[in-house]
């Protein structure tokens, strides 16, 4: 491919659209039904995360509109989301709110960098355990954090979730009942997204749900904490830059653009998924993905929002609802671009607990409850992976949990490698021979690398006592790494020296060069004891044990 093609993979061109009437029709239709889903969340995202709502709805539009023309999903819809805030959370209590906007221009442009140097196909490499427990993980997160809103009080900064959540409950259980206002929004919001969907699936549940709370509020006058004032208008913003910043900041940079990543080429490859069987909605591009992903965190960062990720929940709402092309996720952007500059004094008096319920309800909804049963009955292996990365999820770092659930699920990936790999004796072909009780054949199979040469040419060694020549067929050896390749020739050296014959069989191509560059070849006591055959390797066997035996060396 060339340089020039390249770059056109990863830019927007004319067919990312489909401007014909019934595509349109549908573009639209499921923009405006994100849009109404994506307001309330786009809000509780916010404030979760520590910078505040008018973040929230900044990065929802902004990084909406851009991460869906320059991205590589046509059906993504991105902006901020329950992982992201998760991870913002303690950044803003170590550096603060203004932080953020800093952290989203910096991750953008690594996640941009990502892109064009063709790294979206690394996500296909994490294991489907270390997905399911980072999900698990985030949605218990999720519901944690927002239980000190849900009775009324306020966790400190930077806290554990779980240790907060569970010190708000003993401060609610022992206080004075001021919690009942906050607990009654959250449970009000609770049993509405709950029970409107099974009137009707098309309602917008969790905006209903809202605004039913903070009508009642209102009319109440419930002393509640609301949302507070939001900007009118959208204002470019170009963060505080010093070196210094940059340096403090460093790891959270490293973090989101990981967090952005992963999530984005997930949440992009369950839409793929969803759209299979329907109508066509063009391909997924990962590299285009992450361009796109890193344009949108640094546009949004510039006007002061989030670091922006796919977000797989209103992706999946997107793709029920017809979207066809990127434009309905432009359209999802644009009906809360009308919010900001028509209804923020409405907005603005939202009960934070209702925005509360809505993640606890949603964090609910992202608990992969049929993946949890395949995984813990897949294997024992992908259950402790899987509870690994959700267990550290929630108790340290989400980076952190993935790091983890790959070493986890690596070490059982190469425990299996390495009792699958073995050196079996087999007979040799055709009519028996007085001579044949005298030769040995091992058939290698799997792979000899560093974690199971040794065990392996162990056996084999000690099998081979008695007879006067050894025959090791290597075209079943699958993988072979250097220190395989060292210890398959101290093996042929031991055996010589002990007056046994060895013979080789099969090496494939690709491994001739390693056991070359090695030594392990030149361990052989001659160079014609190099076979393609293994009829050949075997008569010439037998010609050995009836003829004189070889000297053995050094004596």
């Amino acid at each position: 491919m060339s340089v020039l093609a390249a770059a056109r993979d990863l830019l927007p061109g004319r067919d990312d659209y489909d401007f014909r009437p019934p595509v349109l029709r549908a573009d639209l239709l499921a923009g405006v039904t994100v849009g109404v889903v994506a307001l309330p969340l786009a809000l509780a995202f916010g404030v979760s995360s520590g910078a505040g709502p008018a973040a929230g709805l900044v990065t929802a539009v902004v990084a909406g509109i851009v991460a869906a023309v320059f991205g590589g999903s046509p059906v993504q819809v991105s902006g901020p989301t329950g992982a992201m805030a998760v991870v913002l959370a303690p950044i803003v209590a170590a550096h603060g709110a203004s932080s953020v906007a800093l952290v989203a221009v910096l991750g953008g442009l690594v996640v941009l960098v990502a892109g064009t140097a063709r790294l979206g196909r690394l996500v296909g490499y994490l294991p489907w355990p270390v997905v399911e427990g980072f999900t698990l993980g985030i949605a218990c997160i999720i519901f944690l954090q927002q239980v000190p809103s849900a009775v009324g009080t306020t966790a400190p900064a930077g806290e554990n979730p779980l240790l907060a959540a569970g010190k708000a409950v003993a401060h609610a259980v022992t206080g004075d009942g001021a919690a009942v206002w906050t607990t009654t929004t959250v449970a009000l919001v609770a049993v509405l997204m709950l029970a409107l969907p099974k009137l009707h699936r098309g309602i917008p549940a969790s905006l209903i749900a809202v605004a039913v709370a903070t009508v009642a509020a209102e009319i109440l006058h419930a002393p509640v904490p609301r949302i507070g004032g939001l900007p009118s208008a959208l204002t470019p913003a170009l963060p505080s830059f010093t070196p210094g910043a940059v340096r403090d900041l460093a790891g959270a940079v490293v973090a989101v653009a990981a967090l952005a990543a992963i999530e984005s080429l997930l949440s992009a490859r369950v839409a793929a998924t969803m759209t299979r069987g329907g109508p066509p909605v063009g391909p997924t591009r990962p590299d285009r993905e992450l361009v796109g992903q890193g344009l949108a965190s640094i546009a949004s960062g510039l006007f002061g929002g989030m670091p922006a990720t796919g977000a797989i929940a209103r992706t999946a709402v997107n793709v029920r609802s017809g979207a066809r092309t990127r434009f309905s996720a432009i359209t999802h952007a644009l009906v809360i671009l009308a919010v900001i500059y028509a209804a923020t004094g409405l907005v603005s008096r939202i009960p934070l607990a209702a925005l509360a319920g809505v993640l606890m309800v949603t964090s609910l909804r992202m608990v992969p409850r049929a993946a949890i049963s395949e995984v813990v009955r897949a294997s024992r292996s992908s259950a402790v992976t899987f509870g690994a990365t959700a267990l550290v999820t929630i108790a340290a770092d989400l980076i952190l949990a993935v790091e983890i659930g790959l070493l986890v699920a690596a070490f059982f990936a190469l425990r299996h490698l390495a009792g699958a790999a073995q050196a079996r004796r087999e007979p040799l072909p055709g009519p028996a021979t007085a001579s044949d009780e005298h030769i040995a054949v091992f058939r290698f199979e799997g792979a000899m690398f560093w974690g199971a040469s040794e065990r392996v040419l162990t056996e084999l060694s000690g099998t081979a006592d008695g007879v006067d020549v050894v025959v090791l067929r290597l075209s079943g050896l699958h993988i072979l790494d250097a220190t395989g390749a060292r210890a398959l020739g101290e093996t042929i050296e031991e055996l010589e020296a002990r007056g046994v014959t060895v013979l080789v069989k099969g090496i494939r191509q690709h491994h001739r060069h390693l056991l070359t560059a090695t030594g392990a070849l030149g361990k052989l006591r001659h160079g014609d004891h190099l076979f393609t055959s293994f009829e050949e390797a075997v008569t010439h066997a037998r010609s050995h044990v009836r003829a004189p035996r070889d000297p053995v060396p050094g004596k």
